[in-house]
């Protein structure tokens, strides 16, 4: 019989809370990770009012300085940690997939100078359209679109850029090139980004719509990944029958293995957790596991280093917590995390490699109080000890302090 009937894990995508012991070895634009900390520089520079997160630890989680404005809990609701990453990566999926058990020894390809011409010729030679070359580097999203649209909506042509993480992706505008035809082409890049020196974790679509001087992207976003290339946790949980359901890109970045119930993309993270919610309180989710991505956080505000968006999009998710909360039963576990860190006053606009924070909540503890720092992987050891299946390829459950 499991502890949790049901466990539900949101992913706060990028909230880190301080430098890992590795971090001066990952850079971001020429700049050492070391001296990063998403949660700590927010707070600092502008502020961070969160007394939901905080009356289950958040404050009482071990940093070399305290978060200056999230306080200590003397009697949290709640357990808090902080957890390290093991995998040689500090990207969506990485974070992600160790999250859900693996190691990830050998990192997917990132393209600093752009995509070589071998593969803008070949999807040229697919698609019949010409590549803005321009356009073919680390780029943000609404840039790349302000800079190149005008040009793409008399000429045609495709936008292709990267990112910091090992992404190849496609702008489009829909009146210009088709939904269609625009996922045709991301299908053709994905097949040929599948193996070294272009392994990519994703193609993504970027459909936008409007005018010169007032682009805007729209939701139809797709995302083409790689399947993990060893079990999870998740494929665990489905090979033996119980529910798994995945909010957000959590679908995308497991490219469908494990999930047996997908809530489809968010709009927004508001609209994530009324998915969350949703899926919560169905009458069909007697047993099992959720798992939610909140990607505002990320992509609005940490690559844009933009830290008062970023405090207002934490400050609207600690303001739905106790929805959230609300929806749960009393056997139900709540597990609160993030994927790598993005700290929004730091170098450059790439992730930062940083501890992520952990908190845990059920209508059911008896006690609080702080778990022993440990590794991302040990969320899907706990997982699995509780559904009663074999654990992935690295992790040790934290579950018997959960009580």
């Amino acid at each position: 019989m499991s502890k949790f009937n049901r466990m539900h894990l949101v992913v706060l995508d990028s909230v880190g809370i301080g430098a890992a012991p590795d971090a001066n070895d990952f850079v971001n634009a020429g700049v050492p990770d070391g001296a990063s900390d998403t949660l700590g520089h927010i707070s600092k520079s502008v502020g961070l009012n969160v007394p939901n997160m905080a009356k289950l630890g958040l404050g009482n989680i071990p940093r070399e300085t305290p978060l200056k404005t999230v306080p200590a809990e003397s009697n949290p609701t709640g357990y808090a940690t902080k957890l390290q990453e093991v995998s040689l990566g500090k990207d969506t999926m990485t974070g992600h997939w160790e999250i859900m058990g693996l190691n990830i020894t050998e990192p997917f390809d990132t393209f600093w100078n752009g995509f070589p011409e071998e593969i803008l010729t070949k999807i040229e030679e697919y698609s019949g359209r010409k590549v803005i070359r321009e356009a073919n580097k680390p780029y943000s999203g609404t840039a790349v679109i302000e800079d190149f649209g005008p040009r793409q909506m008399e000429t045609g042509e495709l936008i292709i850029y990267t990112s910091a993480d090992p992404v190849l992706q496609i702008a489009a505008h829909e009146d210009v090139i088709s939904l269609d035809e625009l996922y045709r082409i991301c299908e053709y890049a994905r097949s040929i980004t599948l193996e070294r020196p272009a392994l990519l974790g994703r193609i993504i679509a970027r459909p936008y719509v409007g005018e010169p001087g007032n682009f805007t992207r729209t939701s139809n976003r797709r995302d083409l990944a790689v399947s993990p290339f060893a079990p999870t946790v998740l494929d665990k949980l489905n090979e033996a029958g119980i529910d798994t359901y995945a909010v957000g890109k959590i679908n995308d970045i497991f490219n469908g293995a494990g999930i047996n119930h997908d809530m489809g993309h968010n709009k927004s993270n508001s609209h994530g957790i009324d998915n969350l919610i949703k899926a919560m309180t169905s009458e069909d989710f007697k047993h099992g596991f959720s798992f939610t991505n909140l990607v505002d956080f990320d992509a609005l505000y940490g690559h844009r280093r933009d830290p008062h968006g970023y405090r207002d999009c934490l400050h609207e998710f600690d303001q739905r917590l106790p929805e959230i909360i609300a929806a749960m039963r009393e056997d139900d576990l709540l597990m609160i995390t993030a994927d790598h860190g993005n700290d929004p006053t730091y170098a450059g606009t790439d992730h930062t490699r940083e501890y992520i924070p952990f908190l845990a909540y059920s209508p059911s503890f008896k006690g609080n109080g702080l778990i022993p720092v440990g590794h991302f992987s040990d969320i899907s050891a706990t997982v699995a000890e509780n559904f009663g299946v074999d654990k992935a390829m690295i992790g040790e459950s934290f579950l018997d302090k959960l009580i």
